[in-house]
């Protein structure tokens, strides 16, 4: 209630002051008023705060909303004419005259009864018992259902739960189509997080859809060869205070617990909202590599313990100024802070070679946060838009790490050390958007971008200065589509001019400094084909030109994390890789659900890879980085349904194959270095059963299967598990409790073996084989309708295009 009489005073307030700029203020009131009461029209039920606007022909005189009980009172009117509009999102706006004279000073207006409007409307906002995929033109849409929130505690840990998404379980890099170089973004949103840490600290609970672009058009950002993926927090807009609790802990070695809660307040021409999600607990991480180096044949023996705690945060307001304009903000605040403890135990072969044991410490923190500003005008013709939308993200991002090696044996002092790396990160983005409808059939799409990046990173070796590297660039760009439909045909084409500029400066103590410089001018084109010969059936063929630059991770000189053997950093030479992809998609409705197969092809020039080498300082050591490969070739072939076999199964069913051509300069010996092709072929395959028992209760069974994947230095084992889970209702729907078996047979794990630059062979596990039990909890004393934020909040991406 307090919340609702401070909105009630901060709405009457801006009312007030828009009055006072549009009409005088009388010395004394005038004699007339206007009274009325506003209920719904299918359920009677009154409808507070509802806005209320008094007009004299087109210009604004004042307004009100309504009481709890519904009832408006507008006083202080001059003896005219005048035109009242009930105004209320969801519903069609009513309008009626009122002529108030000598004879009537008071006009009672009586009820109006509000009609809910079908185009604003949509479904209510909650977690579906089963998730569901959804096909679109240019994207692939699931909506996250309770079945992949219970799935994991983490984005990371659902997302090999997608079809044609796949995510290391050693390193968390995240790959679309069996390509790492994918773009992940948040709401629509970069961030300047590395992916592989933000997945893991996102809550499941806390997202609402995962989008899959995998041929985006001229109005996106180029960058990620094999396209985006986007995820959609939690947000809604049902009228009154509607919210909802997350709970769950998973069981694996350790439990590790986390919670979610989200909020939204609609009323008026107000909008909050607000989500916060909390993931905390230790993970337990073990594995081997046995080398075959000559005369240095060894077994290392990995051990890592991290204890990591995560809060995501995310609050925004929108304004609806009218029906015309809108006004929205939001920010997002990520505090993580982990501490990690390890060993690595390397046992050599040859007697003459000294055992080593090496211990290492780490705490690390990130803070990133995240400010957008967006301001929409619509016309008056249906469509026609005007956006404008700011972006600001910052993320600073340091780590202390101690470093002690001893003797293995007798467990004697070698050396030790520590690695202090402090990383900070901006990025700020602009844009502008326009939408204009030139005919019923043609639609025309124009759009700015301005975006600057920054990341400064020094490491500091023992407490005193080792190097630091700065990496600053600037994109300039501005896009075109037209969109023109006839019949049963549909086409889109367009074309993104880019201005990319890149400098970076590497400095080392005792070393001269290092310097990149990069100046591209670049056109991505883009077309899209589609036919639908009739509602059943839909053909789509696709073209674009992607490209992918450098990340900071990869440029990066300065030590990424280190080992007893190996040092893992960027490469700052290396140059960005573009890709043409072709796409041809055919999705077939039936009675059971939707079916959708695709094939695909991308021409890729120097590709950016993983590579590992010698060290060069240290022959006993190496490095692992990455460098630009020859041009290769990528074709897949791709299958996913949504099938209701009966009514109490329904399952998610996809099958994936990609074959690619992998050919560069790799070290095949110590100091030995060969061009080497390579023919890899990959298959994977997912399946999701829902079984419904009772209206309340249901169960899941999951079952991944990741087939052999070759690359030219290694080649990873296949990887399958099986997952078993049920929900139940309670309290009269509004609560479910869910439970989840991981992995039951404990199958799952990362296994490779490789030749080059000698033999080894290897193996992590983690904890996959695991038990979770969550519990959500819906509330809300809005009605049981849900009302669009904003056009963009259906598809963030789609509709904001210029932006990514």
């Amino acid at each position: 209630m307090k919340i609702k009489l401070i909105l009630a005073c901060l709405f009457g307030t801006l009312v007030s002051m828009q009055a006072q700029t549009s009409v005088k203020t009388p010395l004394l009131e005038n004699p007339g008023s206007i009274t009325g009461k506003v209920v719904d029209k299918n359920s009677n039920e009154t409808l507070p705060y509802v806005n209320v606007i008094v007009k004299e022909g087109d210009k604004f005189v004042t307004g009100g909303i309504t009481s709890e009980k519904g009832i408006f009172y507008i006083k202080n009117l001059d003896l005219k004419n005048y035109t009242v509009e009930i105004q209320f999102m969801g519903y069609k706006t009513i309008s009626t005259a009122v002529t108030l004279s000598t004879d009537k000073k008071n006009a009672d207006l009586g009820t109006f009864a509000l009609k809910e409007d079908a185009i604003e409307l949509k479904g209510v906002d909650v977690v579906s018992e089963k998730s569901t995929i959804e096909q679109k033109i240019d994207r692939k849409i699931i909506n996250v259902g309770k079945d992949l929130i219970s799935a994991g505690a983490t984005a990371s840990e659902i997302m090999n739960n997608i079809p044609s998404v796949s995510v290391d379980p050693q390193t968390n890099a995240i790959s679309l189509r069996g390509n790492s170089n994918v773009r992940v973004l948040i709401d629509g949103k970069p961030s300047n997080i590395d992916a592989s840490q933000l997945l893991q600290q996102i809550p499941s609970s806390s997202i609402k859809q995962i989008e899959l672009i995998t041929n985006p058009s001229a109005k996106y950002n180029p960058e990620g060869m094999s396209g985006i993926i986007n995820i959609v927090l939690n947000k809604n807009s049902k009228i009154g205070l509607n919210g909802s609790i997350n709970n769950g802990v998973t069981f694996g070695k350790t439990p590790k617990i986390n919670s979610a809660f989200d909020l939204n307040y609609r009323n008026g021409k107000f909008n909050f909202y607000g989500n916060y999600g909390l993931k905390h607990g230790k993970n337990n991480n073990y594995g081997f590599i046995k080398s075959e180096q000559e005369n240095k044949q060894n077994t290392q023996l990995f051990q890592f313990n991290n204890l990591t705690t995560s809060h995501l945060a995310k609050v925004g307001v929108d304004y609806y100024i009218n029906d015309n304009n809108t006004v929205s903000f939001y920010t997002n605040q990520s505090f993580f802070n982990g501490k990690g403890y390890g060993s690595t135990d390397v046992d050599y072969v040859n007697t003459a070679s000294t055992d080593l044991l090496q211990l290492f410490t780490s705490d690390s923190k990130n803070h990133s946060q995240t400010y957008n500003f967006d301001y929409k005008i619509k016309f008056k013709k249906e469509g026609h838009s005007l956006e404008l939308e700011a972006n600001y993200n910052e993320n600073d991002d340091p780590e202390n790490a101690s470093y002690t090696n001893l003797n293995r044996d007798n467990k004697s002092l070698i050396n030790s050390f520590t690695n202090d790396v402090a990383t900070l990160g901006k990025n700020t983005i602009i844009n502008l958007d326009y939408v204009n409808p030139l005919t019923e059939t043609t639609k025309l799409e124009l759009g700015l971008e301005a975006r600057e990046e920054s990341t400064a990173n020094n490491l500091f070796r023992d407490n005193a200065y080792s190097s630091d590297f700065t990496y600053d660039r600037t994109i300039y760009s501005a896009y075109a589509t037209l969109g023109k439909q006839w019949k049963k045909w549909s086409f889109q084409a367009g074309a993104r001019l880019e201005q990319y500029n890149v400098e970076a400066l590497f400095k080392q103590a005792s070393s001269a400094d290092g310097q990149f410089k990069d100046d591209i001018l670049s056109i991505y084109p883009s077309t899209f084909l589609n036919y639908n010969p009739s509602e059943n059936n839909s053909f789509n063929l696709s073209f674009s030109r992607r490209v992918d630059r450098p990340s900071i991770g990869q440029v990066n000189p300065i030590r990424e994390w280190s080992t007893a053997t190996i040092d893992s950093e960027g490469n700052p030479n290396l140059i960005p890789q573009f890709t043409n992809s072709f796409e041809l998609n055919y999705t077939r409705k039936t009675k059971i659900g939707s079916i959708t197969s695709g094939i695909f092809y991308r021409r890729i020039e120097d590709e950016i890879t993983r590579v590992i080498f010698t060290n060069p300082e240290n022959p006993n050591k190496q490095v692992l980085s990455f460098a630009n490969f020859e041009n290769n070739n990528a074709y897949g072939l791709e299958l996913s349904s949504n099938l209701d076999f009966k009514k109490w199964w329904s399952a998610n069913i996809s099958v994936d194959a990609y074959q690619k051509k992998v050919k560069g300069t790799v070290e095949t010996a110590p100091s030995t270095y060969e061009f080497i092709e390579v023919n890899a072929t990959t298959f994977n395959a997912r399946i999701n059963n829902t079984f419904k028992a009772t209206k309340d209760l249901g169960f899941q069974l999951f079952g991944m299967y990741q087939g052999r994947d070759q690359s030219l230095q290694f080649d990873r084992a296949t990887m399958w598990k099986m997952d078993i889970g049920s929900s139940y209702n309670i309290l009269k729907g509004s609560g479910t409790i869910s439970a989840r078996f991981s992995d039951i047979f404990n199958s799952m794990n990362f296994a490779f073996a490789g030749d080059r630059p000698y033999k080894s062979n290897g193996q992590f596990n983690w904890e996959s084989q695991s038990v979770y039990l969550g519990f959500n909890y819906k509330f809300g004393s809005g009605k049981n309708k849900a009302i669009q934020r904003k056009e963009r909040d259906k598809n963030e991406t789609q509709s904001g295009g210029g932006l990514l």
